[in-house]
């Protein structure tokens, strides 16, 4: 009797080979890891939890993987059509409920974004979810564009020089990593476009539903980031190469010169 296959969805052969060049370089995922994805249901996450799915498949290591979906506890906050998206490719998946919104207008501390509050909290009770259920290691969708939105956000707004890492040990015991690191956000565009899927967007923000001002710095240094790649096609190959290539001895830290040349 023919085993009846399960359904796939279509993933560019670029694509899965940037993932799986950067599971190799980082050794984010390895033989006997549980890993817990955050599944939030928009483009990013979706894609990261059919590429876990494609690893699982044909990595010559074994390894478990469940999605998880973290509930605001908001009005009108559903979660249907992950679940059924979930059950239909045969992903693992439970939706965690908590009470982050009803709790956020006495928690959120003065002056401090509502986006950044509401994705502490999700973190948090994902990081939770992980712990209790003997997980090793969590997954987020975060691709390339969002470590350089990130490191020019910090750099002019913090002063610092920081970009999002792609694996590193939480203070849980746990790794996160971000298998999507090296994706450009376009590729995961094109992934949702390509299979015809309706991924959650800002929508699905409690911060909406609040009534106070969105923050627009982000929103705006993804448009600056746009304008440089229209003016030079290679910026952001070039930034990738940069990351790769530091040299933290001619920064203005004395910590990090050679005292030796001094």
């Amino acid at each position: 009797m023919s085993r009846i296959s399960e359904p796939e969805l279509n993933i560019s052969k670029k694509l899965l080979r940037v993932a799986g060049k950067t599971n190799a370089s980082f050794k984010l995922i390895g033989e006997g890891d549980k890993v817990l994805v955050g599944l939030s249901g928009g483009k990013d996450s979706l894609a990261l939890i059919h590429i876990m799915k494609h690893i699982k498949k044909h990595a010559p290591f074994k390894f478990e993987f469940e999605a998880c979906t973290i509930k605001y506890g908001m009005p009108g906050e559903a979660y249907d059509k992950v679940a059924e998206h979930c059950k239909k490719y045969n992903i693992k998946h439970t939706v965690c409920d908590t009470n982050i919104y009803e709790i956020s207008n006495d928690a959120i501390r003065e002056n401090s974004s509502f986006c950044s509050y509401f994705s502490r909290m999700r973190r948090g009770a994902l990081y939770t979810f992980a712990e209790e259920n003997g997980f090793t290691k969590v997954a987020l969708g975060h691709h390339f564009d969002d470590t350089v939105e990130s490191f020019f956000m910090n750099m002019f707004y913090n002063g610092s020089m920081r970009a999002m890492a792609p694996i590193y040990k939480t203070n849980r015991g746990f790794h996160l990593i971000r298998p999507l690191i090296e994706a450009r956000e376009k590729q995961l565009r094109a992934f949702a476009t390509d299979n015809n899927l309706q991924p959650i967007g800002d929508e699905a923000c409690p911060a909406m539903l609040k009534d106070v001002k969105m923050p627009h710095a982000r929103a705006g240094m993804k448009v600056w980031l746009e304008d440089l790649e229209k003016e030079n096609s290679q910026v952001f190959k070039m930034i990738k190469a940069s990351f790769k290539h530091i040299h933290d001895d001619t920064f203005l830290d004395p910590e990090r010169w050679d005292r030796d040349d001094i």
